[in-house]
């Protein structure tokens, strides 16, 4: 209603701009005007001549002069003056400026402007996104706009991955599904959408998720997610020998800096797979043409050596946490307990230190 009440005024206002001048009118000859006061100075002049007052030749010189200022005066009033056919003009001016401009605003208004738009308040105009707002209220106006755009493959990419963190897991599985179905098919989505079908069956690997995590291999032979819940869904049939070659082959072909290796390796122990720790490269050459016994001995050597090392320079996190998964393999559990304790104490000074310890017992499965 407000922003009609301020067209309204401003429609009045460009009227009252084209009238005003229109409504002026022009100098006539009425009384008073330099006209009038020249004639009565021409009568003036016949009335002292013929008293006596002034002479002939001054007469006439005064009347001279008066009559070219009335000459003079006259033709600046005609000019001054409006036409006789203006009249006619004016009023057509007027009508267009009553009628005319409020129909041809109006139409301009109708065709470019947007009159059904409700009024948008001012705390809604000065309110900005929050960054900082809860995630829940985040991922609400992400599924608001999917509801109004089905087919955004980017939006169902971005908010699948929310949803798992969020433990909604049937909703992440069919935004696995759609992110699949409008942003193209990939390993790594069909590697997420079996982890989503993991969650809703409580951690079990169903046959719908093994299927999905068999899609992403022959997608890509070397997902490291998939392989890995394939290695859990043959331990979870009972299969331990075929999960631990399916994490053995993993952990071959993996880099040594790689985030998931601690997962795999501790996963290896779980299932008997790992019968020695890791060797150097060197000492797998020379380990191949030993008896059992003989190779046993050389692994003991090189914990021994290992733990000696670590008690003069204790910083070595990654150390502490070999000695440790070396011990877990050997099955002398009570020394992998003792490692971690010494390991604590030697990197007590140092949080950061302690935090990679203790996320590496983690995955171990020795952070008590």
């Amino acid at each position: 209603m407000t922003l009609w009440f301020v067209f309204a005024l401003m429609t009045v206002a460009a009227i009252f701009a084209v009238l005003w001048p229109l409504s002026r009118s022009g100098r006539t000859d009425g009384g008073g005007s330099e006209v009038v006061v020249y004639r009565d100075q021409l009568t003036e002049i016949d009335r002292d001549m013929a008293g006596g007052i002034i002479g002939a030749a001054e007469a006439d010189a005064a009347r001279i002069e008066i009559s070219r200022r009335l000459l003079a005066a006259a033709d600046q009033s005609g000019r001054e003056g409006p036409p006789k056919g203006s009249l006619g003009l004016r009023r057509a001016a007027a009508t267009l400026a009553l009628v005319g401009l409020p129909v041809i605003a109006a139409s301009f208004y109708l065709i470019l402007g947007s009159p059904q738009l409700g009024d948008f308040p001012l705390s809604e105009r000065s309110r900005v996104a929050d960054a900082n707002q809860p995630l829940t209220n985040l991922v609400a106006q992400v599924e608001a706009h999917l509801e109004k755009n089905p087919t955004d493959g980017r939006g169902w990419t971005v908010l699948a991955p929310v949803l798992s963190r969020l433990g909604r897991y049937d909703d992440a599985v069919r935004a696995y599904r759609n992110a699949i179905t409008y942003a193209g098919d990939s390993a790594d989505r069909r590697a997420d959408l079996g982890e989503a079908l993991l969650g809703t069956s409580g951690g079990v690997v169903t046959a719908e998720a093994k299927a999905e995590f068999e899609r992403a291999v022959a997608l890509n032979a070397d997902d490291a997610k998939a392989n890995y819940f394939l290695g859990l869904a043959a331990e979870q049939d009972g299969r331990k020998p075929d999960a631990a070659a399916i994490w053995q082959k993993m952990l071959a072909k993996a880099p040594a800096d790689a985030p998931w290796r601690p997962l795999v390796q501790a996963a290896l122990v779980r299932v008997g797979g790992v019968s020695a720790p890791a060797l150097p490269d060197g000492a797998v050459a020379v380990a191949k043409d030993m008896s059992e016994a003989d190779r046993g001995s050389m692994i003991q050597g090189m914990v021994d050596r290992l733990a000696t090392r670590l008690k003069q320079n204790g910083d070595d996190v990654e150390g502490w946490l070999r000695l440790v998964r070396a011990y877990l393999v050997m099955g002398e559990r009570d020394k992998a307990i003792s490692a971690r304790a010494d390991a604590r104490q030697a990197v007590a000074n140092d949080a950061e230190r302690l935090r990679q310890l203790n996320e590496g017992l983690k995955t171990l499965g020795l952070d008590g």
